[in-house]
């Protein structure tokens, strides 16, 4: 007979940590009670995750792993060692923190729906579609044979195999997004070949199991089959129309309301499939539950998954365990194997090739999901489940660390030509990818180029990439309007973009086209997508917009870091060069008639040179703009007063581009001798109202007299010395700026 002993009432709530020193209860131990030891255990649980993760992400090695050493580290077999087994956790808290850990898996399967947008089956290309049916098929075909062969004892092989040959997206996501290649164009094959296996996976995995099934009860088989075949019904001809709607009662750039909100949370992932992607239902479902699931909940479920581990070492493996090494290690190879055969076929370079292969191996969180829950329902042995997850520690480290080591983003820069300004002939064609985040860019940006006075005989080509937020939905995008196949959900939050730079390009028609993008991408991997779409265009500018924005009277409006962090990793990896243009809304479109000759009609635009690349890079594209008689431009350049006359090859090069500034009729030239920065400051401070329009280098780390001892003030280094002085609020945002730096890379 088995003797319980239930402490009544339960012990849950204890008197405080302040008792146990105080000594006012005798024999009070505050780990006694349920919940400050359920607290004590999930805080260490978090802590010692992040301690090896502070040790492995040097390695490159994603937290995740961190969190199943930290449960490998509280498990039984560790704690018996230090003997604190039983006075830390017990297997009922094991348990109890582990159905916690339940509801984190559940809402990231959830989650994961949300993100996928179910139609990209469809528009994947012939690539990923081989890809991602190979990689199912390939190694489902080699480990039929091995699957039926007996191996002692213990679960048939149809029912664990699958977990070796599946493919998770969710877990490739995640990889893509900590390796942070997310829109690489390794990146995008490899989400779409994974969107693919992941359906063709869980198809395999669903027939084989009915197919089990039905070997042993064939009207059960068929009962299953219509419960799976009415769910799925019900989701997508009830739910699914209704979050739609919900979706569309929404106003534009609002988030559903909290009733439609609590509709949404009726299911897993099919669920989560019927849930529109993306704003405004798909990203207010991810906004709400992110934080709280990947940062609380999901890494107690991984830790506490590895606790339950009984035993660690390997003497215990039997003939089993060694089957399906063999089986697993038969998958991995043949998967490898033909994922890197087909792609090199195709002429991928030999790294990036492998490195996709390996992707495509990675195992995650998903298969730990069905490896523990598997050992829950006892359909594998103790010994099998810690084989498992060695296969997802083994996989999860080793991937991320080989994929790092083989692909390298920047090699799409080797031996790309230099794109200067300076360099480009007046009469050239002139490429420019002109970014805009919000409607407020849009105006700017296009009186910008109107005063850069494109004509038929020196045509400008603007490449507008409108760049969106990744928000809930997981494949990144990047779409060309200039297709024939219209994406409809991008075309839509285009769409005033499309149409506000197709007037400005009918309004200079030969001298102006216009090509349109969009990109959704994650914030920290937007500059991937301007400097590809620039190196393909052979772009020779890159205008980004500031990220600050005034209101009319000169008060600050907004601030967006994540577009600041953008333009610093523009500027520094740019295959162009690259201008900032900060607007205080007092830019204006130039008069397009050419009959006009009022001073008011014309635009007020100056340049402040002093000397360097950068300088006569924004020189450079100021003369553009003096192609008629619609802008008016004043080049002032300051001179030091040490200047000694000393000439090097700076100073032939400053002299060369300012020789036409001088000789010409259409450009005001005037020359300040200044002795330090204080003057420069004072006479900026004379012209600023002035003009509409202020240009100037960003000589980023060049000191000169004429900038001395303003270094220490500035409060943005992107724009340079200049350039922060004119956004500074000092000058009340008289005039708005350009900021110009020429191309970095060689």
């Amino acid at each position: 007979s088995i003797t319980a002993c239930i402490n009544l009432p339960p012990e849950v709530n204890s008197a405080g940590l302040l008792t146990q020193f105080e000594g006012g209860v005798k024999d009070y131990k505050w780990l006694d009670y349920t919940t400050p030891r359920i607290m004590f255990l999930i805080a260490t649980m978090l802590i010692i995750s992040q301690a090896f993760h502070s040790v492995l992400k040097r390695f490159g090695i994603p937290i995740f792993i961190s969190q199943i050493f930290a449960g490998l580290l509280l498990s039984r077999p560790v704690l018996q060692v230090i003997k604190v087994a039983d006075k830390i956790i017990t297997p009922e808290h094991v348990q109890l923190i582990g159905s916690m850990g339940n509801i984190g898996i559940a809402f990231f399967i959830f989650q994961s729906g949300v993100k996928m947008d179910i139609s990209m089956v469809a528009k994947v290309g012939r690539k990923a579609w081989y890809i991602g049916i190979l990689s199912v098929i390939a190694p489902l075909v080699a480990l039929i044979p091995g699957s039926m062969v007996p191996s002692g004892g213990g679960p048939t092989g149809l029912f664990i195999t699958p977990l070796y040959y599946m493919t998770a997206y969710p877990v490739i996501f995640c990889l893509l997004t900590h390796l942070k290649i997310l829109n690489s164009e390794l990146g995008r094959l490899a989400q779409s070949s994974a969107i693919v296996a992941d359906f063709l996976s869980y198809a395999t995995i669903l027939f084989l199991t009915l197919s089990q099934v039905a070997y042993s009860s064939p009207p059960k088989a068929i009962q299953l089959c219509v419960y799976i075949l009415t769910f799925i019904v019900i989701v997508m001809v009830v739910v699914r129309p209704a979050m739609l709607l919900i979706a569309r009662m929404t106003p534009e750039g609002k988030e559903v309301s909290r009733t439609g909100f609590e509709f949404t949370v009726l299911g897993l992932y099919i669920l989560g499939l019927a849930v529109p992607h993306g704003p405004p239902l798909g990203s207010a479902l991810v906004n709400k539950f992110d934080t709280m699931i990947s940062g609380f909940f999901l890494p107690i479920f991984v830790t506490t998954s590895a606790m339950r581990l009984h035993d660690l070492s390997l003497h215990t493996f039997n003939s089993l365990i060694w089957h399906n090494i063999a089986l697993a290690g038969l998958a991995a190879l043949v998967k490898f194997g033909a994922c890197a055969l087909l792609l090199l076929y195709w002429k991928m370079h030999r790294n990036d090739a492998m490195a996709l292969a390996l992707i495509m191996n990675i195992k995650g969180i998903v298969e730990m999901a069905f490896y523990t829950f598997a050992s829950d329902g006892r359909y594998v042995s103790p010994n099998m489940f810690r084989f498992m997850l060695g296969v997802v520690i083994v996989t999860g480290s080793v991937v991320p660390i080989l994929v790092r080591k083989l692909y390298d983003p920047s090699r799409k820069y080797a031996g790309y030509q230099i794109k200067k300004l300076v360099d480009c002939k007046p009469e050239s064609e002139l490429q420019i990818v002109s970014c805009i985040h919000v409607p407020s860019n849009i105006i700017s940006a296009i009186n910008l180029l109107s005063i850069s006075s494109p004509t038929n005989e020196s045509p400008m080509v603007v490449n507008v990439l409108h760049l969106i937020k990744l928000n809930g939905q997981a494949t990144s995008i990047f779409v060309s309007h200039q297709s024939k196949n219209k994406n409809i959900y991008t075309y839509c939050y285009s769409e005033n973009v499309i149409l506000s730079f197709k007037k400005f390009g009918g309004l200079h028609w030969g001298a102006a086209s216009i090509n349109a993008f969009t990109a959704i991408s994650p914030p920290d991997l937007m500059h991937d997508d301007i400097c590809t779409l620039a190196l393909d265009k052979l772009a020779s500018l890159v205008i980004l917009p500031f990220h600050r924005t005034w209101y009319i009277d000169g008060s600050l409006e907004s601030e967006d870091q994540t577009v600041r962090n953008l333009n610093l990793c523009v500027l520094e990896k740019a295959p162009c060069s690259v201008g900032i243009l900060i607007d205080h809304g007092n830019l204006k479109r130039p008069v397009t008639h050419t009959d006009s000759s009022s001073a008011d009609s014309l635009s007020n635009v100056a340049m402040l040179f002093i000397g360097g690349n950068d300088d006569r890079e924004a020189l450079t594209f100021a003369k553009r703009m003096v192609r008629d008689n619609k802008v008016r431009l004043t080049v002032v350049h300051f001179i030091a007063e040490s200047d000694d006359g000393d000439v090097d090859w700076e100073t032939i090069l400053d002299s060369e581009v300012l020789r036409g500034v001088k000789n010409s009729e259409y450009i005001r030239y005037v020359k300040h001798v200044v002795k330090d920065g204080a003057e420069t400051v004072k006479i900026v401070h004379s012209i600023v109202s002035e003009f509409e329009l202020i240009i100037v280098g960003r000589r980023y780390n060049l000191e000169s007299p004429q900038t001395s001892c303003l270094k220490q003030w500035s409060e943005f280094p992107e724009l340079g010395i200049l350039g922060d002085l004119l956004a500074s609020k000092d000058l009340g945002g008289k005039c708005s700026v350009l900021v110009m730096q020429q191309q970095r890379k060689n």
